[in-house]
């Protein structure tokens, strides 16, 4: 194991010690729960957004936090859920008295540590919980019963939040929120597997000629395990299973092709090139696109496609003004 790291039981700890010292006057750090959140936090009249889940993700989701997005994020160990304490941390930083939303990925220990902070929550703003679970590789994977919430949380959190700096109340947000998971969907590939620090081997393996299709973002099994072939029939292995599961056509659709970790720029914009061919074939009009690095699986090869079925009220709430380490536009 090559990383850059201290020791490997603190990888979290320190990486926050450095979001901090270059994010500084924008980020704050909650060193002791570990949470990312807005240095002008609580925003007067606004919807809070708070985020969060295991670390290894970057730059979801402490990457996403600022005008226009998410206004804490809990940062877990890697690839583990975070605490409930972390939660109501979070919560309590950015309180305003407007309406907490909790955006959470659809996965067990998430979904419960989220929902026991609700239920631990003493006075304060009301919550409303959003759960992402856009991936249609499988259904009841290791770590999930039901859908993977995966890309569409990055979208999810991008809307609403325009929607909460808007100042719309917790109701609308809420809903805002859950459109754009119900209209969206994923699908991802690895061509590798990842390390993590603490255990400090790959979390599977695969042969030279392999690819795990619909890996999960943890590294868990996807649909199957097929020959690697060129990137036109990779790109098909992501868009088929998407376009199969909700029609895409008659409405403008946002594109995120996410890589994560391992897989360099020039091979992303290869393998967006091939997908926009593909989706032009089925006649799906792509109107807004992403292409880098935004959700991730550590040092992990491949990458994960979201498309989103948007109209022109998501657009515009899309194009809106964000200002945040992993995403900035407009601001």
């Amino acid at each position: 194991m090559k990383k850059l790291v201290n020791d490997p039981q603190h990888v979290v700890t320190d990486a926050l010690v450095g979001v901090e010292a270059a994010y500084l006057g924008r980020l704050a750090v909650d060193h002791e729960h570990r949470v990312v959140y807005r240095a002008d936090a609580p925003v007067a009249g606004k919807v809070a957004l708070v985020s969060g889940g295991g670390s290894g993700h970057e730059p979801l989701h402490g990457g996403f936090v600022g005008p226009g997005m998410l206004d804490a994020a809990c940062a877990g160990e890697v690839f583990t859920s975070p605490t409930p304490d972390q939660v109501l941390a979070a919560d309590q930083h950015v309180d305003a008295g407007a309406g907490i939303l909790h955006i959470v990925k659809n996965y067990t220990g998430d979904v419960m540590n989220f929902d026991m902070a609700v239920e631990l929550a003493e006075g304060g703003s009301p919550i409303a919980t959003v759960v992402t679970n856009d991936d249609v590789a499988v259904e009841d994977s290791l770590y999930t019963a039901g859908r993977r919430g995966i890309g569409v949380t990055v979208v999810v959190e991008k809307i609403a939040g325009a929607a909460a700096e808007g100042r719309r109340d917790l109701s609308a947000v809420a809903d805002v929120a859950r459109r754009v998971n119900d209209n969206g969907r994923s699908m991802g590939v690895a061509l590798t597997s990842c390390t993590v620090p603490a255990v400090g081997r790959p979390t599977f393996d695969l042969a030279e000629d392999e690819l795990e299709i619909g890996v999960g973002i943890h590294g868990e099994p996807g649909r199957s395990r097929g020959r690697l072939g060129t990137a036109s029939e990779v790109a098909e292995q992501l868009v088929v299973p998407i376009t199969d599961d909700l029609d895409f056509t008659g409405a403008p659709v946002i594109a995120m092709l996410s890589g994560l970790g391992g897989t360099p720029l020039i091979e992303l914009y290869l393998m967006y090139g091939e997908i926009a061919r593909i989706l032009g074939r089925r006649n799906v009009t792509v109107a807004r696109t992403l292409v880098g690095n935004y959700i991730t699986s550590l040092e992990m090869a491949g990458c994960s496609l979201t498309l989103v079925r948007a109209d022109d009220e998501l657009l515009d709430l899309w194009d809106a003004p964000v200002d945040t380490p992993g995403l900035r536009w407009g601001a």
